[in-house]
């Protein structure tokens, strides 16, 4: 097996591994703020759910970047190593940006239901307030989406 290929091997793992494991530390830690603040509030569990599930998305773009890649004919024997090693750097890229993400957007929907659940009406703005972090992850997997289309 090639070099080439190899690299673009790795990078689809770690791709998918450090975008995996960023939404799993983030929904784990706005899921532990879920539980503490139904608490003291139990009635506003709906909001905790979907605070809770938005980190998981960065796992998401990970899965996307790898089925782009995959769908693009390019993971096979005549992969040239300038491929291989493009696809080697999205997949970091792509992973390390989700991973960052994740864990800081958990961190900040964990914040919001800890407000929810002491009594206050913050859910639409934890909402914006989380999108900045994802807005990284999704212009790494449009950036991801526009090299491998270049390839």
């Amino acid at each position: 097996m090639g070099t080439a290929i190899v690299l673009a091997y790795l990078g689809l793992a770690l791709m998918i591994g450090l975008s995996g494991i960023g939404s799993a530390i983030g929904v784990s830690i706005a899921g532990s703020s879920s539980i503490g603040a139904l608490k003291k509030n139990e009635g506003a569990f709906g909001s905790y759910m979907l605070l809770s599930a938005l980190a998981g998305t960065q796992g998401l773009y990970g899965f996307g970047g790898f089925f782009i890649i995959n769908s693009s004919g390019l993971l096979n024997e005549s992969i040239t190593l300038l491929q291989g090693s493009a696809i080697f750097i999205c997949g970091i890229s792509l992973g390390i940006v989700c991973l960052v993400s994740a864990i800081k957007q958990g961190q900040i929907c964990a914040h919001g239901i800890s407000g929810i659940g002491s009594g206050f009406d913050l859910f639409g703005k934890t909402m914006v307030l989380a999108v900045f972090p994802e807005l990284y992850a999704i212009i790494s997997f449009a950036a991801t989406f526009l090299i491998v289309s270049g390839l």
